[in-house]
């Protein structure tokens, strides 16, 4: 009895010693430095009269095209990193359904001459276009962030964050695409990549040559090459296809081929009129078309099997992390902290996990 009493109190103690050891296992009450965190994770005193001096901060963000719905993502996750931060978030872009670059540097113009703003967030569709922009706001004090779209050129690249996909993730519908006709037992015929080089977007035409060189590399490697024509245009980028009417468009560029087995769109210019020419065309659920972005046409045309799949870029983070970066960079110091957004690539089994939070 004694023993069992023994053993019962040892084993209470030894508990007690264990439960005590790991309430203060890794507690961390302050920096190596001496400094007590929880100071350390306050806002600095000025961060809200940055610039314009106003008690709070006032960021721009500025798109080529707010008028085909691709966009709205990244103004929601824009909105929600500026209620975390509390600051005020002005959404603004080209009104066109296609990519206004002149319409964006119009805006962009605009706005940097205003004194009330303390950040400004903008694609950079068109290399090259942008420096004056970065020399008027870095001239006025101003921090730049750069979404969506990526300019290698652009004026103090290194020293300015970009948050959004590489072009070389298109590669994933490529591959995709070319699986997919190999799977469909066509034995031969032409795949398509219609595009418009005359947007000037770098980065379309270079997701357009990443899918070119993923397809191509596949049917390689199945040994199929030979049985099929991969067509991305003259120079890899597209096959030039009238953005102004681009249904009636791609139905042209099907019919006139005749034997179209496989199709990829790089943006959301061409891929919810693929969806409408696949419908058209009588192709649903028989044709291997894929695309970009995640939109409400591209969703319900691939639920529909009329879209085999496209590729989500993840636009909320798009929006949500150029705010934060501006913010970090006014309050921290901390700037030029790129995010990839890497791709997603959603099929008619995934299609109804997305877009739930308008995150796609």
């Amino acid at each position: 009895m004694r023993r069992i009493l023994f053993h019962t109190v040892s084993a209470a103690a030894l508990s007690l010693g264990v439960s005590c050891a790991f309430a203060q296992s890794g507690s961390v009450e302050k920096a190596v430095g001496g400094y007590d965190f929880d100071e350390a994770a306050k806002e600095a005193p000025g961060t809200k009269d940055f610039h314009s001096a106003d008690g709070h901060l006032t960021f721009a963000i500025v798109t080529h095209t707010a008028g085909n719905g691709f966009f709205d993502p990244v103004y929601v996750g824009a909105k929600v990193a500026g209620n975390m931060i509390g600051a005020r978030i002005l959404l603004l872009g080209s009104e066109s359904p296609v990519d206004d670059p002149a319409r964006e540097i119009e805006i962009l113009n605009q706005i940097v001459q205003d004194p009330t703003i303390d950040g400004i967030i903008m694609t950079t569709p068109q290399a090259g276009a942008y420096n004056d922009i970065v020399k008027a706001a870095q001239s006025a004090g101003i921090p730049v962030a750069t979404t969506n779209s990526f300019d290698p050129t652009l004026l103090d690249r290194s020293g300015i964050s970009h948050t959004g996909q590489d072009a070389s993730a298109a590669a994933i519908g490529g591959e995709a695409l070319a699986k997919c006709v190999l799977e469909s037992g066509k034995t031969s015929g032409s795949i398509v990549l219609p595009s418009s080089t005359a947007m000037g977007n770098i980065e379309v035409n270079n997701r357009v040559t990443a899918a070119f060189n993923a397809i191509v590399k596949t049917l390689k490697d199945a040994g199929k090459l030979e049985a099929f024509k991969v067509d991305a245009g003259p120079e890899n980028v597209g096959i030039d296809t009238n953005p102004n009417d681009p249904v009636n468009a791609l139905v042209s560029l099907f019919e006139s081929r005749g034997d179209v087995v496989g199709a990829f769109t790089a943006n959301n210019v061409f891929t919810p009129p693929l969806v409408k020419a696949v419908e058209q065309m009588g192709w649903t659920n028989k044709f291997c078309a894929f695309g970009f972005d995640l939109g409400p046409a591209q969703q319900e045309g691939i639920a529909a099997g009329s879209l085999t799949g496209s590729l989500g870029q993840q636009p909320f983070l798009q929006g949500f992390w150029p705010v934060m970066q501006l913010y970090l960079e006014i309050d921290r110091g901390i700037s030029a902290a790129n995010l990839d957004t890497r791709a997603q690539l959603v099929t008619k089994e995934t299609v109804e996990k997305v877009g739930k939070r308008f995150e796609n």
